[in-house]
Formats: structure tokens, sequence, C-alpha cells
């Protein structure tokens, strides 16, 4: 439910509407628009006298939503989420890119990658210091030291950090040194790890499941929201599908569709949607068409050798061409680098 004040409602009347609201034992969760207030009301609202409330002073309507992401959806929301890292906007005009090895394997490997996806024109780094990984035999990742090399990057660049968090025992460790958290895709679902990040500030970008729907990877978001976390970003990384020659099948049209029915930024990660190199430009390329508000693209000096994902990964040079072949794309949409 939603309930928008009038445009000349008092404080009076605006805490009088709140505290109607509050005693059927519900949260509010406030969003101001240009001229009104817009409560967007949690809880079990069957039983609000809807009629009651439009008849108090102050209140300009009352609107019931029937689609049960209420607080990711445009109807509470109307305007675009810009979320702030650093001096980077998430959301807006200009394009996000996130750039790094699927996962940090050395100090020198995380330095050098950051120094050239900077170069290139990249705003924030990313890089996996915890993977969850499909084999209990595969690498898992360097944990702290892998957090603590991703920290000396950003310090010799000035790159904000992205990285991976997958349990709520490893979540204060993770929060202590990234600028945002990711939920993997096998995480999107984990319910309990998102509502902990949800009494957090930080912001975090949530990809879409292997095999979750728009409106399942809309209630993760849903999750962290109704905690009081609002800097949630929506990330379309490829669903699994019967296709055997790409890894995932990237869902293009999840991204219009998303920015449509959220305000959240929307963010497109390529190397996962495709799992091969060679599909990574052309498809940043459509999804920068298709509305995306930034990227999330693996990149590593040497993806032959690659301890995770290298055949996905570009090398610093193909990413720096990638960046190149944006930008008539980006000015053809309105955005920028």
């Amino acid at each position: 439910m939603i309930v928008i004040t009038k445009e000349k409602a008092t404080p009076q009347e605006i805490q009088h509407i709140k505290d109607r609201i509050e005693s059927y034992d519900c949260q509010i969760h406030e969003s101001a628009g240009e001229t009104h207030l817009i409560f967007g009301v949690i809880g079990d609202v069957r039983r609000i006298d809807t009629g009651q409330l439009e008849r108090m002073a102050g209140v300009d309507r009352v609107v019931r939503i029937m689609r049960p992401y209420k607080l990711a959806g445009r109807d509470f929301h109307p305007q675009d989420t810009l979320i702030q890292v650093g001096q980077v906007t998430i959301g807006g005009p200009k394009l996000t890119v996130m750039a790094g090895p699927c996962a940090v394997e050395s100090q020198e490997q995380i330095i050098e990658v950051a120094q050239k996806v900077k170069a290139s024109g990249a705003n924030i780094l990313r890089g996996g210091a915890f993977k969850p990984r499909t084999s209990p035999y595969s690498f898992q990742g360097l944990k702290e030291e892998g957090l603590i090399f991703l920290a000396e990057a950003r310090e010799k660049t000035g790159l904000p950090i992205i990285t991976e968090v997958v349990d709520v025992a490893s979540l204060p460790l993770v929060a202590d040194y990234a600028d945002i958290l990711q939920v993997g895709a096998r995480n999107a679902q984990n319910f309990t790890l998102l509502k902990a990040i949800g009494e957090l500030e930080i912001p975090v970008l949530i990809k879409r499941g292997m095999m979750s729907t728009i409106e399942e990877l809309l209630m993760s978001a849903e999750y962290v929201l109704s905690k009081g976390n609002q800097n949630v970003i929506l990330c379309e990384r490829g669903i699994r599908t019967f296709e055997k020659y790409t890894r995932n099948t990237f869902d293009l049209s999840a991204i219009p569709l998303l920015k449509q029915l959220s305000h959240l930024p929307v963010i497109a990660d390529p190397s996962h949607g495709t799992g091969l190199w060679e599909l990574v430009s052309p498809t940043t390329l459509g999804a920068v068409a298709a509305g995306a508000d930034g990227l999330i693209v693996e990149v590593h000096p040497d993806p032959e050798i690659a301890v995770s994902d290298g055949r996905q990964s570009l090398k610093p040079n193909r990413f720096g061409d990638l960046m190149q072949a944006l930008k008539p794309v980006a000015q053809a949409v309105g955005r920028q680098l």
C-alpha cells in the first residue's frame, strides 16, 4: 500500500498519518517526490481501512500495490535511484564500468589489472577474494589476504572495489574492506544473507540467480530494502537454459524490463552471461543499447592460466578496445563513459 500526502500537508498532519499507519503494526518507508511525500506501507495491510485513511487531513490518495516487490518497484519510488560510491555515481547519464579478474590471485596480479583497467576508463575494480565454486576442489579464493590485496590496489589507483560476500559469517570482514558488496548468483536467494546485508548501509549488487525469474530477482532486492539498506543494484548475468554453446543465456530483454519495473540501477554482466570472451564485447554493446546503467566485466592479464573463469576473461588490451567501441553506442542512447 502507498499513501500519498497532499502538496501542502502540514508537519502535524503528516505525523498524524504516520501515527495512524503505525497503529496497525505496519512499517513506513518514506520517499520524497517533487511535491508530495510517499509512504510505502509494509506489513499486513488487510487490516487497514483505506477509506478512513483517505479521509484524513493531509492525505491525497491511497493506492494498493498488487506487486509483491513494493520497495523495489516504481509505484513507491518513481524516480531512478542514484547510488554514490566515492566519486562514482551508479545510475544517471554516466555508465559505470566495473572491471577486474574473477579471482584475486596475487598482489602483483590485482594491482596490474587495476592500473590497466583504470587507464582504459573503468571506474570500479572487481575481484573475488571469497569464491563459491561448484566443485569443492576448485580454488576458493585467498580470503582475507585477497581483501588486503584489493585494498592495496584501491590505494594505488583510487578505484573503489566490489567483491563477493558468500555467507553471514564472513560479512563483517568483507564489509570492512569493500566499497560495494556483491551477492553472487548462487546466493541470490540466500535470504539470511540478504537480510544481514540489509542492516548495513554499504551498497550491494545482487546478481540474478541462475534460474531466477525477474520477480524473484526483485524480491531478493526487496529483502535488503525492507531492512533499511536502500543502496541496491540489480545485475543481469544470464540464466541457465538448455543451450550448451554458451555458459548461460544472457537475457537482454531483462534490462529494459527491470528499468520499467524498478527504480534501482541495472548492471549487465556479459562475462558470465556468455562464458566466452569472444562474445563479451558484442553482448556489452547490446546491453548498453538496451539501457544498462553499467557493466561488470572480467579482465585478466593472462586468461590462459587464470585460476577461475579464464575462458570468459578479456585481456587488458581487448578491454581497452571494448571501451573505445562503447563510446558511440553510449552516445547514441544518451549515455556517457
